[in-house]
This record gives structure tokens, C-alpha cells and sequence, in this order.
């Protein structure tokens, strides 16, 4: 198999067959030796020195009491928050139930005002048939006037008409049978009856 990346020219190249191990005398191949900082401090150890230290930092920089009052004002932003739609809440409930409290009045006013229209457009109707008959009464009584008024016309003008004829024939009469004698005659008989009166 050749080796996918070529070597450098300076380096020595690399056999797939040649492997060294290196045993400790005494030591058995499953263990080995922690590895030490100055002798003393193993890696767990030194992980958990790291941590005490930064635990130590965050509480003398009082991280725990900054984190509390962010949470503190971010509860009291929340609660703020809530309080605030509580109120809109209440103010939507309230309008609500104004809107309701005038609908239903404006409905009672509208059925009011329907009622009293209707009570107006019946008095309109009794009253137009009052007026239309007391107007056919008026007429009917004008031309029974009328009437009785060309009644006495025709009866007066027949009764000068039968006056006028009747003088005519009259004066017809007396021209035919009454003569100067008897026209003297008339005359004296009326001077005497306004002589005795």
C-alpha cells in the first residue's frame, strides 16, 4: 500500500511494519502514571482547584446578588407588564359593556320611535279620513245649497216671469175694457179712499 501524502525529502519515511512500544520495567501495560504538575496536583485536582477559583470570582464579584436583581427587575418588568394588561383588560370589559348598554338602549329607542310612528302615521290616517268626509260633507251640503239656492232663482224668476205675465195680461184687460168713463170713475173712487183714511 503506498502512502497517500509523500514524505519530505528531509524526513525519515515511515514503515507500515515498524511499530516500537516502550515498557516500563515492573509496570504492566494497562497502567500508566497520572501526569503531575509540580509533582502534587493531578489534572481532576487541578479542575477542581479552577473551579473553586471561579466560584470564589463570581462571589466576591457578587455575580449571584447582579443576577438576582436582573432577575428581580425583569420580574418586576414582567409583573409591570401584566398589571398593565390587566387594566386594558378591564378597560376593554368596560367598554364592552358600555357599547352593550348602548345598544341595547339605542334598540329600546329605536322600537320607541318605530311604536310612536306608527301611532302618528294611524292618527295621520284617522285624520286624513275625518278631514276627506267632513270635506265630502261640506261639498255635498254647498251643493245641496246650490241647488236649493237655484231653486228659489228658478221659483223668483217664475214668479216674476208668471207677475210679469200676468200684469201684461192685465194691462191687456184694462186697455180692452176700461174707457175714459171708467177711467174717471177709478180715479175719483181712489181719491176718495185716501180722503177717508
Amino acid at each position: 500500500m503506498a502512502n497517500p501524502h509523500p514524505a519530505d525529502p528531509g524526513q525519515p519515511t515511515e514503515h507500515p511494519e515498524a511499530h516500537a512500544t516502550v515498557e516500563q520495567p515492573g509496570a504492566t501495560p494497562a497502567e500508566h502514571a497520572a501526569p503531575a504538575a509540580f509533582g502534587l496536583i493531578t489534572a481532576p485536582m487541578f479542575i477542581s482547584l479552577a473551579m473553586i477559583l471561579v466560584i470564589a470570582l463570581i462571589v466576591w464579584k457578587k455575580v449571584p446578588a447582579a443576577i438576582g436583581k436582573a432577575l428581580d427587575s425583569k420580574i418586576d418588568v414582567i409583573r409591570n407588564q401584566l398589571a398593565e394588561a390587566e387594566s386594558l383588560r378591564k378597560d376593554a370589559e368596560a367598554l364592552k359593556a358600555e357599547y352593550e348598554a348602548k345598544r341595547t338602549s339605542a334598540d329600546a329607542e329605536a322600537a320607541t320611535i318605530l311604536e310612536r310612528a306608527k301611532h302618528e302615521a294611524d292618527a295621520i290616517v284617522d285624520q286624513a279620513k275625518t278631514n276627506a268626509e267632513a270635506l265630502v260633507e261640506r261639498r255635498q251640503r254647498m251643493a245641496e245649497d246650490k241647488i236649493a239656492a237655484e231653486e228659489r232663482t228658478a221659483v223668483e224668476q217664475l214668479r216674476a216671469t208668471a207677475a210679469d205675465a200676468a200684469r201684461q195680461a192685465a194691462a191687456q184687460l184694462i186697455r180692452e175694457r176700461v174707457d175714459e168713463k171708467a177711467d174717471e170713475a177709478l180715479i175719483g173712487d181712489a181719491i176718495r179712499g185716501i180722503g177717508t183714511r
